[in-house]
């Protein structure tokens, strides 16, 4: 699989920025999507959005599971161009929305988080279940950015039984070293782009949970919180169980863990993503023999834009739903290597 952009998108910042803004995500009109509610094991609930009007064909049809990234959504420009390449190769489509991110707060004092692994397993397993009553065929599942680290936790705790739910998995811009992104993200034009543009829908999310629960945390810190590291010590990390953000990114980290997947896994990060380190990224040695690691040189954070002005964003799901769809059986993986 190999990826050059486009030479009048030179660098990482513009190769992230430009094709979530302006670079076309579909041939024709957007995806239609038709949303289910679904109840939470905990009773707090989460909405997925399902693909209409997917052509179909014959057979029992694969099902594609995407997981969105941080404050994300089905109308993000990777879903959108997913659900296109889906809808093309006759595929069901699905996206699960992390509680919040579907535009009407959740009910439960929490949110999402990198290393949501057991919010993946519930909601994968209803998905093949739900899938196998209509008739489905194989189910796959890909994850973008924080949707990548939190599908590749789900395929390490699972291990040997994650056959049994999903056929292959992918993460793309995963940040599998929680620590390394975050402290790349904190500092100069990612602190003053990126990080501003996350904490402008986070935090008044994180005000809205705490007019729901009075005293959850402490309002003060978490306005005064200027980067991620401030703001999961006071909201991501103790509302989800972890003592405090450097407990959060050293638990929620797939790095350590990638060795234990069981299926087919490939895990893409360009390296000269902006949110993640190049250095930080693993090496063949260190995952185990069912990941294929694809590290192209270029491609930003969730970008790899091609064409002419404006350009597109349909390869990169292009490659990695056609990788996806040649692992969907339950055949040994190959030997992990580095593209």
């Amino acid at each position: 699989m190999g990826y050059a952009a486009p030479r009048w998108l030179p660098g990482g910042n513009l190769q992230t920025i430009w094709p979530a803004l302006y670079a076309r995500r579909f041939h024709g009109p957007a995806p239609v999507y038709r949303r289910e509610r679904w109840t939470a094991p905990d009773g707090d609930f989460i909405d997925v959005d399902f693909a209409d009007g997917v052509p179909p064909r014959s057979g029992a049809r694969p099902l594609l599971v995407l997981f969105h990234g941080l404050e994300g959504s089905s109308r993000s420009h990777y879903a959108e161009a997913f659900a296109a390449f889906a809808a093309g190769r006759g595929m069901a489509f699905a996206v699960p929305h992390f509680r919040g991110c579907s535009g009407e707060l959740n009910l439960a004092p929490r949110a999402y988080h990198s290393g949501d692994y057991e919010e993946i397993d519930w909601i994968l397993r209803r998905m093949r279940d739900q899938h196998a009553r209509q008739g489905g065929g194989p189910v796959l599942a890909a994850g973008v950015s924080l949707g990548g680290n939190a599908l590749l936790r789900w395929a390490c705790e699972a291990g040997s039984t994650a056959a049994s739910v999903v056929d292959a998995v992918a993460s793309v811009c995963a940040p599998l070293d929680l620590a390394a992104g975050g402290e790349a993200i904190g500092r100069g034009f990612n602190r003053l782009v990126y990080t501003r543009m996350f904490l402008a829908t986070m935090k008044p999310k994180a005000l809205a949970k705490l007019n729901q629960f009075p005293g959850l945390f402490d309002r003060e810190r978490l306005l005064a919180a200027r980067d991620l590291y401030a703001f999961d010590d006071v909201f991501t990390a103790p509302l989800h169980g972890f003592r405090n953000t450097d407990d959060y990114w050293t638990r929620g980290s797939s790095k350590p863990h990638l060795n234990a997947i069981r299926v087919p896994a490939l895990v893409v990060n360009a390296l000269n993503d902006p949110f993640i380190p190049a250095r930080s990224l693993p090496r063949p040695g260190e995952v185990g023999t069912h990941v294929t690691l694809w590290q192209p040189a270029h491609g930003g954070h969730v970008g790899f834009p091609l064409g002419l002005p404006p350009g597109h964003v349909r390869g990169m799901p292009e490659r990695v739903g056609g990788w996806l769809a040649q692992h969907a059986s339950a055949a040994p993986a190959p030997s992990a290597r580095a593209q």
